[in-house]
Protein backbone atom coordinates (compact mmCIF):
# COMPACT_ATOMS: atom_id res chain seq x y z
CA UNK A 1 0.00 0.00 0.00
CA UNK A 2 1.72 3.28 -1.20
CA UNK A 3 0.58 6.43 1.18
CA UNK A 4 1.40 10.46 1.67
CA UNK A 5 0.50 10.73 5.49
CA UNK A 6 0.70 14.65 6.81
CA UNK A 7 4.46 13.95 7.57
CA UNK A 8 5.36 12.95 3.85
CA UNK A 9 3.49 16.20 2.79
CA UNK A 10 5.50 18.26 5.60
CA UNK A 11 8.74 16.64 4.22
CA UNK A 12 7.88 17.37 0.68
CA UNK A 13 6.68 20.70 1.90
CA UNK A 14 10.43 21.47 2.99
CA UNK A 15 11.88 19.77 0.07
CA UNK A 16 10.03 22.73 -2.20
CA UNK A 17 10.95 25.45 -0.07
CA UNK A 18 14.72 24.57 0.24
CA UNK A 19 14.51 23.37 -3.79
CA UNK A 20 15.62 26.46 -6.51
CA UNK A 21 12.73 25.80 -8.47
CA UNK A 22 10.62 26.46 -4.99
CA UNK A 23 8.70 22.80 -6.11
CA UNK A 24 9.08 19.18 -5.19
CA UNK A 25 7.01 16.06 -6.06
CA UNK A 26 6.57 12.57 -4.73
CA UNK A 27 5.75 9.96 -7.23
CA UNK A 28 3.39 7.54 -6.48
CA UNK A 29 3.82 6.23 -9.69
CA UNK A 30 6.64 3.03 -9.81
CA UNK A 31 8.62 4.23 -13.19
CA UNK A 32 8.49 6.88 -15.34
CA UNK A 33 6.61 4.46 -18.17
CA UNK A 34 4.10 3.70 -16.12
CA UNK A 35 0.39 4.63 -17.89
CA UNK A 36 -0.60 6.26 -15.40
CA UNK A 37 1.34 9.15 -13.46
CA UNK A 38 0.33 9.69 -10.26
CA UNK A 39 2.16 12.18 -8.07
CA UNK A 40 1.77 15.18 -5.40
CA UNK A 41 3.81 18.37 -6.02
CA UNK A 42 4.71 20.70 -3.27
CA UNK A 43 4.05 24.15 -4.69
CA UNK A 44 5.49 27.82 -3.19
CA UNK A 45 3.96 30.82 -3.82
CA UNK A 46 6.73 31.73 -5.54
CA UNK A 47 7.34 29.06 -8.20
CA UNK A 48 6.61 29.18 -11.41
CA UNK A 49 4.53 27.22 -14.02
CA UNK A 50 4.62 28.32 -17.36
CA UNK A 51 1.66 27.69 -19.47
CA UNK A 52 1.93 24.88 -21.37
CA UNK A 53 -0.55 22.10 -22.66
CA UNK A 54 -0.09 18.28 -22.65
CA UNK A 55 -0.76 17.05 -26.54
CA UNK A 56 -1.00 13.47 -25.26
CA UNK A 57 -3.15 13.42 -22.01
CA UNK A 58 -5.68 14.90 -19.63
CA UNK A 59 -4.42 16.11 -16.27
CA UNK A 60 -5.77 15.72 -13.09
CA UNK A 61 -5.18 18.06 -10.63
CA UNK A 62 -6.80 18.44 -6.93
CA UNK A 63 -5.82 20.43 -3.72
CA UNK A 64 -3.85 18.02 -0.52
CA UNK A 65 -3.16 21.42 1.03
CA UNK A 66 -3.72 25.36 0.92
CA UNK A 67 -5.47 26.90 -2.48
CA UNK A 68 -4.20 27.26 -6.17
CA UNK A 69 -5.34 28.62 -8.87
CA UNK A 70 -5.56 26.86 -12.42
CA UNK A 71 -6.03 28.80 -15.75
CA UNK A 72 -7.13 27.65 -18.42
CA UNK A 73 -6.29 29.44 -22.40
CA UNK A 74 -7.26 29.48 -25.58
CA UNK A 75 -5.15 28.99 -28.67
CA UNK A 76 -4.87 32.69 -28.51
CA UNK A 77 -4.03 32.94 -24.93
CA UNK A 78 -7.38 34.46 -23.76
CA UNK A 79 -8.19 32.91 -20.38
CA UNK A 80 -11.55 30.50 -20.74
CA UNK A 81 -11.49 29.46 -16.72
CA UNK A 82 -9.82 30.24 -13.78
CA UNK A 83 -10.71 28.14 -10.73
CA UNK A 84 -9.31 27.88 -6.98
CA UNK A 85 -8.09 24.61 -5.97
CA UNK A 86 -9.13 24.45 -2.57
CA UNK A 87 -11.86 26.97 -2.29
CA UNK A 88 -14.42 26.20 -4.35
CA UNK A 89 -13.39 23.80 -5.98
CA UNK A 90 -12.12 20.33 -5.51
CA UNK A 91 -10.96 18.40 -8.38
CA UNK A 92 -10.24 20.12 -11.93
CA UNK A 93 -9.72 18.13 -15.18
CA UNK A 94 -7.62 19.43 -17.84
CA UNK A 95 -8.45 18.18 -21.88
CA UNK A 96 -5.27 17.28 -23.42
CA UNK A 97 -3.38 19.92 -25.83
CA UNK A 98 -5.22 22.59 -23.68
CA UNK A 99 -3.26 25.06 -22.48
CA UNK A 100 -2.87 26.05 -18.88
CA UNK A 101 -1.58 27.40 -15.51
CA UNK A 102 -1.07 26.87 -12.32
CA UNK A 103 -0.57 29.58 -9.38
CA UNK A 104 0.19 28.43 -5.50
CA UNK A 105 -1.28 30.62 -3.31
CA UNK A 106 -0.02 29.17 -0.11
CA UNK A 107 2.86 28.38 1.60
CA UNK A 108 3.24 24.73 2.35
CA UNK A 109 0.62 24.50 -0.93
CA UNK A 110 0.68 20.30 -1.92
CA UNK A 111 -1.39 19.48 -5.12
CA UNK A 112 -1.70 16.15 -6.08
CA UNK A 113 -1.69 15.23 -10.33
CA UNK A 114 -3.19 12.62 -12.16
CA UNK A 115 -2.66 12.21 -15.80
CA UNK A 116 -1.89 9.38 -19.00
CA UNK A 117 1.85 8.14 -18.41
CA UNK A 118 4.46 7.46 -19.40
CA UNK A 119 6.39 10.69 -18.36
CA UNK A 120 6.96 13.33 -21.26
CA UNK A 121 8.88 16.39 -20.44
CA UNK A 122 7.46 19.14 -21.86
CA UNK A 123 9.22 20.76 -25.16
CA UNK A 124 9.37 24.61 -26.30
CA UNK A 125 6.54 23.99 -28.66
CA UNK A 126 3.99 23.02 -25.61
CA UNK A 127 5.02 25.81 -24.02
CA UNK A 128 2.78 29.05 -25.07
CA UNK A 129 4.21 31.92 -27.20
CA UNK A 130 6.81 34.00 -25.41
CA UNK A 131 7.29 30.99 -22.28
CA UNK A 132 9.42 28.66 -23.78
CA UNK A 133 12.36 29.83 -21.46
CA UNK A 134 12.96 30.28 -17.63
CA UNK A 135 13.00 33.17 -17.39
CA UNK A 136 13.08 34.25 -13.64
CA UNK A 137 12.19 37.86 -13.81
CA UNK A 138 9.55 36.93 -16.66
CA UNK A 139 8.28 34.71 -14.34
CA UNK A 140 7.74 37.15 -11.44
CA UNK A 141 5.20 38.91 -13.88
CA UNK A 142 3.79 36.01 -14.82
CA UNK A 143 2.71 35.39 -11.13
CA UNK A 144 1.54 38.45 -10.63
CA UNK A 145 -0.34 38.13 -14.21
CA UNK A 146 -2.26 35.10 -13.08
CA UNK A 147 -3.03 36.06 -9.46
CA UNK A 148 -6.07 38.86 -10.99
CA UNK A 149 -6.18 36.95 -14.27
CA UNK A 150 -10.32 36.32 -14.70
CA UNK A 151 -11.92 34.99 -17.85
CA UNK A 152 -11.59 37.23 -21.05
CA UNK A 153 -7.98 38.15 -20.13
CA UNK A 154 -5.41 37.76 -23.01
CA UNK A 155 -1.75 36.68 -21.64
CA UNK A 156 -0.48 35.70 -25.33
CA UNK A 157 -1.65 36.20 -29.02
CA UNK A 158 -3.35 39.65 -30.38
CA UNK A 159 -7.01 40.71 -29.98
Amino acid sequence: MKQLDLAALDTLSAQAKASPRLRANANLHDELTDPIQRLAIAMEPDTVIRPHRHAHTWELLTALRGRFIVLLFNGDGVVTERVVLGKGCSVQETPAGVWHGVLSLDAGGVIFEVKRGPYTPINAADFAPGYASDDAEQGVELNRWYAKAKAGDRLWGQG
